[in-house]
């Protein structure tokens, strides 16, 4: 099953990629006035840190508006269509050499791509900002019980591969949900990260399950945004290759810390996002007050 699993992504791989480079060809002549240098070294940065499961998109959109890279229009598409293939190499390195249990894997990797074509009707008319903060108070709380489980304040998680039963059913629930709350801009590394550890998982498990959860979904969306032409391909091209490098590198150093660094690893980046989260759900609801204000 993990061959049959590892054999589509590798398809959906070649397939995004004869894509991309098809119309980076067509186009070689016809580039954006941006740096190579530049958007290779953010691609680095921030598929680096993505690999350690702090997720890429937000900080790619801060560093390529802040030296200028790209216009905000192509932002979506540039996104997308960069951080690819360097998601799937991310997906294929952990799947390979973290030990899941098959049925586990599998079952949360469809739900969550299941709920992201399926739930992208509802779950985007939600208000984002109560989404947001929701969100941001959940992660906050399971950062909490994580810090307590290490200080042995009381146990919590655990060792686990895989579930069975009442709490398999649970996961593929909730993996179908956080794949639905892709498509309101929620993203899916950290919250996947807090369900792992409160179902008594591994903390290193979860690298796999939302690793592939996310490579599943990214081809079909970068592939048209290529064909609509709504993305930066110099940009994307550069990030790309940075990416790959940063993800190789880093992959190597989330297989070599041992477990209590991991957990830890893990709470810095729930914390992190839990805080981003209701930061920007406090700032929408500032933004919306100034435009009642306004009309």
């Amino acid at each position: 099953m993990i061959t049959a699993v590892l054999g589509t992504l590798g398809a959906f791989g070649i397939w995004f990629s004869s894509v991309f480079l098809r119309d980076f060809m067509k186009h070689k002549d016809n580039l954006e006035d941006n740096s190579w240098a530049k958007v290779s070294v953010i691609g680095f940065i921030t598929n680096f840190f993505d690999t350690l499961g702090i997720g890429s998109f937000a900080p790619t959109t801060a560093l390529l508006r802040a030296f200028k890279q790209t216009k905000d229009r192509v932002i979506p598409g540039t996104l997308n269509v960069s951080c690819t293939i360097p998601v799937i190499l991310e997906a294929f390195i952990f799947i390979k050499v973290i030990k899941v249990d098959t049925l586990t894997l599998v079952s949360m990797i469809a739900a969550a791509t299941i709920g992201a074509w399926l739930g992208a009707g509802i779950v985007s008319k939600f208000p984002e900002r109560k989404v947001q903060f929701i969100m941001g108070i959940a992660l906050f709380v399971t950062a909490f019980l994580m810090f307590a489980g290490q200080m042995d304040w009381f146990p919590g998680g655990g060792e686990a591969i895989g579930l069975r039963g009442g709490k398999l059913i649970i996961a593929i629930v909730a993996n179908f949900i956080l794949g639905a709350l892709m498509t309101a801009g929620i993203g899916l590394y950290a919250p996947c990260m807090a369900l792992v550890y409160l179902l008594g998982m591994s903390p290193r498990v979860a690298f796999p399950i939302m690793m592939g959860s996310c490579a599943f979904l990214m081809p079909v969306a970068s592939v048209k945004f290529v064909k609509e032409g709504a993305y930066d391909r110099k940009a994307s091209m550069g990030i790309t290759i940075g990416g790959v490098i940063g993800v190789i590198i880093a992959a190597y150093i989330v297989k070599s810390l041992p477990l209590n660094m991991l957990k830890w690893l893990v709470i810095a980046v729930i914390l992190y996002t839990s805080l981003t989260m209701i930061r920007a759900a406090l700032n929408n609801s500032v933004s919306n007050k100034e435009v009642i204000e306004i009309e």
